[in-house]
């Protein structure tokens, strides 16, 4: 299959997706998102025994391409629908692989991209990488992360993470549980594939049995969770704090905010 976006390359047994808009920091756009999720469908049924994700260029993902967005005001409440189930279901399509997941980050890793490197089952990340879930920034809401990210490290620190909006650097994640380990850029790809090998050594039917099993403990909580993202995510995009933040980002200013949370017109 040919891609724009991405990179497919495999090599003994394990497969690594890049990410490759490394002029726009990797940030995500609808393209990339179903391509990656192609690419991950391609991958669950394959032989490969090790899926690893990274960013070409100076940055894993930089989140959402938000020129994509400029025309957020003229979309209608089944696109803002369409857009918040695509993204949920490439997190849950990399949440869900059979067979284990490294995330190899360097660089920014925000919002989505946060995403992205710790919904993995391992991140190993350089002391430069940043990440952070930005999006009340914005005006948008960390609806689908959210999910994840509490699963992980718990209700109390992921509201910090989620409501103040902050970055944070590679040691901070690694003490919050989000980053397994911290490497030297120089060192990070000998890691990833020491890492990959003492995998590949173990039952690749234990190993998938396993995943299940962590996965279906949560199941209920996790389908919940995401049901009711996907309702944020869909109608934080029709708010005026969000065409506000989108604007504000765009034009390379702050956001000057409204009172309340008054919703744009709905085009249907």
């Amino acid at each position: 299959m040919n891609y724009k976006t991405i990179l497919i390359a495999e090599e003994a047994s394990v497969r690594t997706i890049t990410l490759n808009r490394p002029e726009r920091r990797n940030a995500m756009t609808p393209e990339m998102q179903m391509e990656l999720i192609g690419a991950l469908e391609v991958a669950a049924e394959s032989d490969c025994r090790v899926l690893v994700v990274t960013g070409a260029g100076e940055a894993f993902c930089s989140g959402l391409d938000l020129s994509a967005l400029q025309g957020i005001e003229d979309k209608s409440a089944i696109e803002h629908r369409t857009d918040a189930e695509r993204i949920a279901k490439l997190l849950l399509a990399l949440y869900e692989m059979p067979m284990p997941t490294i995330a190899a980050v360097h660089g920014a890793a925000i919002a989505g991209g946060t995403g992205l490197a710790t919904i993995c089952d391992f991140t190993l990340a350089t002391p430069g990488a940043k990440f952070g879930f930005t999006e009340v920034r914005i005006g948008f809401v960390p609806a689908l992360v959210s999910a994840f990210v509490t699963l992980q490290i718990g209700d109390k620190r992921s509201r910090d993470l989620l409501l103040t909006g902050r970055l944070f650097d590679a040691a901070e994640a690694y003490r919050l549980g989000l980053v397994n380990e911290i490497v030297e850029p120089e060192k990070i790809a000998k890691r990833v594939r020491e890492l990959a090998d003492a995998l590949i050594a173990n039952s690749p039917e234990s190993l998938k049995a396993t995943k299940q099993l962590m996965a279906a403990q949560h199941r209920a909580w996790l389908d919940a969770a995401v049901v009711k993202g996907l309702e944020a995510n869909a109608t934080s995009r029709e708010t005026a704090d969000f065409r506000e933040g989108v604007a504000a980002f765009l034009e390379k200013r702050k956001p000057v905010w409204g009172k309340g949370t008054r919703s744009m017109p709905k085009n249907h």
